[in-house]
C-alpha cells in the first residue's frame, strides 16, 4: 500500500533537550497507525512537528505528505491539505456553544451572516456521528471534559479530513464512549481517511491499529505490523520501556487500620440548574492504610462529589456531614479543607492542578507556602530544598527544580501535582483520574507513589475510569450511579462484572 506520509529524520530539540532524535515514521493510506511510547518519548512532539505547530525550519529532517515535500508553515496550512491534529489539551472556548466551537473560524454564512439553522443542523449530524446528544446551543463550558472530547472529534470531523490525528482521544472517556470513539474511527477508515492515534491504552492499540510504531527517549524502537503478526501487549510495553513489566500493579503489605475519614449523608445541588441534586445522601468511609476506589460510568458523579467535599469546589446547598479521625472537619473551603488534613488531586491537572508557566518549586510548594516562610517571608534556599527534595522522592525527570512545569511531559506534571499535596501533608489523599494521559512506566511509579502513602498510615481515595486500575489496587470499591452510591465490594469478591452489575441494577 502507498505511503500517505513519510517523516524521515526529525530532530527537533528545545534549550537543553533533544526531544526528537533522528525520528523516522511512514503512514500507509487509509490505514490505522498507532504511535506509543513512555510520556516524554517524543509522541506529542512529532505530531505537533507534522501539524504545523513546530512549523518548518524549525526542526531537522524531511515531510513527504501525498507524494510531495511538505513544508508546513502553521497549522492552518496542514489543515488545507486535510492533515486535523486533536491535542491531548482541548481547545475549545468554554463560554460559547457546542454549535459555535464546532464552526469557529470555519462558519456557515451567506453575505458575512452566519446561517444558524445551517450550523445547528449540521452541528446535530456531527454530534450524532460520536454519540453525543447535547444540543448545539449547549455551552461548552458546562459539560464535562468527556463529552468535550467528543465536541473535539466533532469538530475534527467537520473540515476535509484526510489525515486524522488523535493524541489520547479516549484519555477522558469511560468504557462506553472510549468503545464508540474506536468503533467510530474504524468506520472513518472504511470512509478513506487515514488515522495516527496516540494512546497509552494498549487494549485500545491491539484491537484498531493496522501498524503500531514505537517511540523510546526521542527515537524510533520499533514498527509492528499486527496484519503480519501478533501485537502483545508485553512486547509493546518491551519496546516502551525498554524491560519487561511483570506485574502491572506493585505488589503491598496490607495493613488497614481505624477509620480515617466518614462522610455521611452527602447531599449536593448542581450550581446552576435550581431543581437538580448532583449527589444525594451520599456515605462513605476510608481508613487508615487504606485505598478506596469510586467506580462509576461518566456522570455518576464522582468528581463532583469529591470537589464538593473539597472546600465545596462544586455545588451549592451542600448539606452533610464530614469527619476525620471521628471528629466532625469544617471543609467548607480548600483552606479549611487542607487544615482539616483532605487534599485532591484533580482529574484536570493542566487546567485546575498546576501553574503551567510557574516553575517546579512554585508548584511544588504553593499548598503549603507556610512550611518554606518565615514570618510570612518567603524562604527561597528552603522552597528549593524541599522542591529537590521531591524531585528525587518522586523521581521527576527534569534536569532542573526551576523548569516550568509546562515543559514537563504529562506524568511528570502529575507527579509536581502529587508532591503539591504531599507537602502539605494531608491525612486524606483523593486522586480522581491520578493516571489518565501516562503511560504504562509512570503509571507503575504512581501506583508506587500511592503505596507509600498508605503505607504511611495515610488514606487514599481512587476515582478511575478504568475499572482494572481499580481491581488492582484497591482494598474496597464503592459503585456510584447518577449520584448515588449503590454499592460496596471488597477486594477480594470485585470484578469489573459485579461493578456494572451494580451499576445496571439502580
Amino acid at each position: 500500500m502507498a505511503a500517505l506520509l513519510e517523516m524521515q529524520g526529525i530532530t527537533k530539540t528545545f534549550p537543553g533537550v533533544r526531544a526528537l532524535d533522528n525520528v523516522t515514521l511512514s503512514v500507509e493510506e487509509g490505514e490505522i497507525h498507532a504511535l506509543v511510547g513512555e510520556n516524554g518519548a517524543g509522541k506529542s512532539t512529532l505530531m505537533k512537528v507534522l501539524s504545523g505547530v513546530y512549523p518548518h525550519g524549525s526542526y531537522e529532517g524531511r515531510i513527504l505528505y501525498a507524494g510531495a515535500e511538505a513544508a508546513f508553515r502553521d497549522i492552518a496550512d496542514s489543515e488545507s491539505r486535510g492533515i486535523i491534529i486533536i491535542h491531548q489539551e482541548l481547545a475549545l472556548v468554554p463560554l460559547l456553544s457546542i454549535a459555535e466551537n464546532l464552526f469557529l473560524g470555519n462558519e456557515r454564512h451567506e453575505g458575512g451572516v452566519v446561517n444558524w439553522p445551517a450550523t445547528f443542523t449540521r452541528t446535530e449530524a456531527l454530534l450524532a456521528k460520536v454519540g453525543l446528544s447535547d444540543p448545539p446551543s449547549t455551552v461548552v463550558g458546562k459539560i464535562g471534559v468527556g463529552k468535550q472530547q467528543l465536541v473535539e472529534i466533532a469538530k475534527a470531523l467537520g473540515k476535509e479530513v484526510r489525515l486524522l490525528i488523535l493524541d489520547e482521544p479516549t484519555a477522558a472517556l469511560q468504557e462506553n464512549d472510549s468503545q464508540k470513539l474506536l468503533d467510530l474511527i474504524l468506520e472513518l477508515k472504511t470512509q478513506g481517511v487515514t488515522s495516527i492515534i496516540i494512546s497509552h491504552k494498549l487494549n485500545e492499540v491491539r484491537r484498531v491499529a493496522d501498524r503500531v510504531t514505537v517511540l523510546r527517549d526521542g527515537a524510533t524502537v520499533a514498527t509492528i505490523d499486527a496484519r503480519r503478526e501478533e501485537i502483545s501487549e508485553e512486547r509493546i510495553i518491551r519496546d516502551m520501556v525498554g524491560r519487561d513489566m511483570a506485574h502491572r500493579y506493585p505488589e503491598r503489605r496490607r495493613t488497614i487500620g481505624e477509620v480515617l475519614m466518614e462522610v455521611r449523608g452527602w447531599n449536593v445541588w448542581h450550581p446552576e440548574q435550581k431543581d437538580r441534586q448532583v449527589i444525594r445522601d451520599a456515605a462513605f468511609s476510608v481508613r487508615a492504610g487504606e485505598i478506596v476506589g469510586i467506580a462509576g460510568l461518566m456522570g455518576a458523579g464522582r468528581t463532583e462529589l469529591a470537589m464538593s467535599l473539597f472546600g465545596r469546589s462544586y455545588g451549592r446547598d451542600i448539606s452533610g456531614e464530614v469527619l476525620i479521625e471521628g471528629r466532625p472537619a469544617d471543609t467548607s473551603t480548600v483552606l479549611k479543607a487542607v487544615e482539616a488534613g483532605l487534599a485532591y488531586v484533580t482529574e484536570d491537572r493542566k487546567e485546575l492542578g498546576l501553574l503551567l508557566e510557574e516553575p517546579i518549586l512554585r508548584n511544588i510548594t504553593l499548598a503549603n507556602l507556610a512550611g518554606v516562610s518565615s514570618g510570612g517571608v518567603l524562604n527561597p534556599a528552603e522552597e528549593q530544598k524541599v522542591a529537590e527534595h521531591y524531585r528525587k522522592a518522586m523521581n521527576i525527570r527534569t534536569p532542573s527544580v526551576f523548569q516550568r512545569v509546562v515543559n514537563l511531559s504529562g506524568g511528570n506534571q502529575q507527579k509536581v501535582v502529587l508532591s503539591k499535596w504531599l507537602f502539605a501533608d494531608p491525612r486524606v489523599l483523593i486522586l480522581d483520574e491520578p493516571t489518565r494521559g501516562i503511560d504504562v512506566g509512570a503509571k507503575f511509579e504512581i501506583y508506587g507513589i500511592m503505596n507509600q502513602l498508605v503505607a504511611q498510615g495515610r488514606g487514599v481515595v481512587m476515582i478511575s475510569s478504568e475499572m482494572p486500575e481499580l481491581l488492582g489496587m484497591c482494598d474496597r470499591i464503592y459503585v456510584m450511579n447518577e449520584g448515588r452510591i449503590v454499592g460496596e465490594l471488597e477486594a477480594a469478591e470485585a470484578s469489573q462484572e459485579r461493578i456494572m452489575a451494580q451499576i445496571l441494577r439502580h
